[in-house]
């Protein structure tokens, strides 16, 4: 494994503030279980903005194909860009803990949709089809040592779970 530092930082993560939450989890499991949340506001036409926390609002509309005024990402695209920031976070903290520099990361993602159901024109799954993701990881490790980095993102990305395994989606008029 490759280190360029002997401080509490590699790769810009603050060491000792993983290992803290480790420890934290280990010494109290209940502390693992988070819920997170987000406020969406229709902001007329396709368009909305999603509140999270204290940050400013994501916006989200539709490109001009759609019947929107193509004013930020869709909904989809943004689903695209949660997994590969996601899949960032995973690499730059299990990189991190490991030891290995990361000096570049590039994650390009595509999804496939057929929109014959969003459109009403069918019935079945309107989702992607599938997805895809390619990994750019610039590195002084050896191909083995990335190749175990990337076994872990994978095995431990949230978004990447959650889009590969059936989740319970429960949604509610009020």
């Amino acid at each position: 494994m490759t280190t360029t530092s002997t401080s509490s930082r590699l790769n810009d993560v603050d060491l000792e503030a993983v290992t803290g939450l480790v420890r934290a989890v280990q010494d109290d499991p209940t502390r693992a279980a988070t819920t997170w949340a987000a406020h969406v506001t229709w902001d007329g036409a396709f368009a909305s903005h999603a509140s999270v926390r204290g940050f400013a609002p994501t916006r989200s509309d539709e490109p001009p194909a759609l019947g929107g005024g193509d004013t930020a990402p869709n909904p989809v695209e943004q689903l695209l860009g949660a997994l590969g920031n996601c899949l960032a976070v995973g690499y730059a903290a299990n990189a991190t803990v490991a030891g290995i520099e990361i000096r570049d990361l590039r994650i390009d993602l595509q999804g496939d949709l057929d929109l014959h159901v969003f459109l009403g024109l069918a019935e079945g799954h309107a989702g992607f089809g599938a997805i895809r993701a390619s990994v750019t990881l610039d590195s002084p490790s050896s191909r083995e040592e990335l190749e175990a980095l990337h076994t872990a993102v994978l095995a431990s990305s949230p978004v990447g779970h959650t889009l590969r395994n059936a989740v319970p989606v429960e949604v509610t008029l009020a």
